[in-house]
């Protein structure tokens, strides 16, 4: 099938019409993250930016263990859709292993394009590294973990150079990065129909926002690159797409983890025994967990 067929590619990237029971899922996230937020300690909507952006907030749920790891978690939603608030469910099994984890907000499309959303985002994390301390955290141990767009988001962020967003920002900002189910080749989007008139997106832009056109970030930031073993060809082809340019040096693990689409793919993250868990703690540099085929180094 010639990918870059209209019909073909909304079936490959269109998750909602793709996997039955999305609404649900996306309804659960949502009542799932309200609890946390009413059983947990958090700090809830702090301006990162002074631009005066309503979009630019962001939410802290400390942990209790003091200088602990950063991990910093981008919601996905074809950039187009979907709040922070929508994943606090992420947080407290990271919290309660010993990391300290931020959620920001960004602005949607069609409002902004997506360079607007990467260069936002760049405050985001800049905003932790200058304020982590202030909540228990420690700026020399960032993490970046993405789903979907914000798997997409978080490539572009880790081959950031953090001295053009801040003088007093460490070339080395990120220490370790995973996209999950991530868009990294953009130059099939303009053609997908439900996307269209949201992003606008042009082929030059595409090939410019995407990932795998870009240098791979440095070698001392493993970005680990995952994708639900059940979600479309498509998708399945992004994930393997980041490997084949960067190289396996820069992305040490491309896995596809069973049994899980593109939603329940972020449930695996969430849930202690997951793949994508066990993974993102390695990173964070937390205690081994039994979901790693094989102790950290």
């Amino acid at each position: 099938m010639n990918r870059f067929d209209p019909d073909w590619l909304d079936a490959q990237y269109n998750n909602r019409a793709r996997v039955a029971d999305s609404l649900v899922m996306l309804e659960r996230w949502t009542r799932a993250s309200a609890l946390v937020r009413q059983g947990v300690r958090c700090e809830l909507d702090i301006r990162y930016a002074e631009d005066g952006d309503p979009a630019s907030t962001l939410d802290v749920f400390p942990t209790d263990v003091p200088d602990a790891p950063v991990l910093v978690f981008i919601h996905g939603g074809w950039w187009r859709v979907l709040d922070k608030s929508d994943h606090s469910f992420v947080a407290p099994v990271f919290t309660e292993a010993g990391a300290m984890v931020v959620v920001p907000n960004y602005a949607l499309c069609p409002r902004v394009g997506i360079e607007h959303i990467a260069l936002q985002l760049t405050q985001a994390i800049a905003w932790a590294w200058r304020h982590a301390r202030e909540h228990g955290g420690d700026p020399n141990r960032i993490v970046l973990v993405g789903h979907s767009a914000g798997g997409h988001l978080t490539a572009m962020l880790s081959c950031c150079d953090w001295k053009t967003v801040g003088r007093d920002l460490p070339r080395g900002l990120v220490k370790g990065a995973m996209s999950i189910s991530g868009v990294h080749d953009l130059e099939p989007v303009p053609q997908i129909g439900f996307l269209a008139e949201d992003l606008r997106l042009d082929a030059e832009r595409a090939r410019r926002l995407s990932p795998i056109h870009f240098p791979p970030p440095p070698l001392n930031l493993p970005f680990h690159a995952l994708v639900g073993a059940d979600e479309s060809e498509e998708f399945r082809r992004q994930t393997r797409a980041i490997r084949d340019a960067w190289g396996g040096r820069a992305v040490p693990v491309c896995e596809e983890v069973p049994g899980t689409n593109h939603y329940t793919v972020l449930h695996d993250l969430a849930d202690p025994q997951g793949r994508c868990h066990a993974l993102t703690r390695q990173l964070l540099g937390l205690r081994w967990y039994s979901g790693l085929q094989s102790a950290p180094p």
